[in-house]
């Protein structure tokens, strides 16, 4: 089960790379993580399953300690504090490091940050009572040590949060309309919990919907749209027009969780 689990993890993430013959065209790389989209905004204590199954864990120790592995901002960590007073944030952009040391002298949490990647930079990270690990495991063709480092980290519990189907699912149909091209299906939040428990942990998985408030598409939105299908900025009015006119979206995610 190992085996076979993880290596079609592997293989079904391979199959979402871009075509060569539009990515070598594309006028600037498709694989954007602007700081600005991960700086924490709204409402940071929603009541979801993954904040739900980290708080069980905290709520009875003192001064908990929270390690967030691929932190970004620190939406996930910060929706945590309180009860966490001692968190570590884990990024490879120092600018998203950045932005967790500021959001964390404002809330006055202890916060200690790593740069590097996950599982590389484990053996400096410290330790702490829960680990969280939000939306970055699709980014993960190698998927077992990442979580074996994950459940190694956690005194208590280890909480991850990821769509049930991979994160460019909601640009399918932008491909489709664009490039005439038809984007894979999976893998899915199933076979992540199945590469989960084949590193010998109980993992259980809970699926749930957010649903995504209505505004207005900007500029912004639009050049991210763009750059992703790796389209040229000649194609901005056509891209804006096809944000206009798409249906609203839900948000179908999961949280995989285990006791360590």
């Amino acid at each position: 089960m190992s085996d076979s689990a993880t290596q079609r993890w592997a293989d079904d993430l391979a199959s979402w790379g871009i075509p060569d013959h539009i990515l070598s065209a594309a006028p600037q790389s498709p694989w954007i993580h602007p700081v600005s989209s991960f700086t924490p905004t709204g409402d940071l204590f929603v009541q979801t399953p993954s904040r739900l199954r980290a708080l069980e864990a905290l709520d009875s120790l003192d001064s908990p300690s929270v390690l967030d592995v691929g932190c970004g901002g620190g939406r996930g960590v910060f929706g945590l504090t309180p009860p966490a007073t001692n968190i570590v944030g884990v990024d490879h952009q120092q600018g998203m490091l950045d932005v967790v040391v500021q959001q964390a002298a404002e809330r006055q949490v202890s916060v200690q940050t790593v740069l590097g990647n996950w599982p590389e930079v484990a053996p400096q990270t410290p330790i702490c009572d829960v680990t969280i690990c939000h939306h970055v495991v699709y980014n993960v063709a190698d998927l077992a040590p990442f979580i074996e480092a994950l459940t190694s980290h956690a005194r208590h519990r280890v909480v991850i949060e990821l769509p049930i189907r991979h994160p460019l699912s909601h640009l399918s149909d932008a491909w489709k309309q664009f490039w005439d091209l038809d984007r894979p299906t999976s893998p899915t939040a199933q076979d992540a919990a199945d590469v989960i428990r084949s590193t010998g942990v109980s993992a259980v998985l809970e699926e749930f919907e957010v649903v995504e408030p209505s505004r207005e598409i900007t500029d912004l939105d639009v050049e991210h749209m763009r750059i992703r299908l790796c389209l040229t900025p000649e194609r901005d009015d056509e891209v804006r027009e096809f944000l206009l006119n798409r249906p609203p979206q839900r948000r179908s995610l999961a949280t995989i969780w285990w006791d360590t």
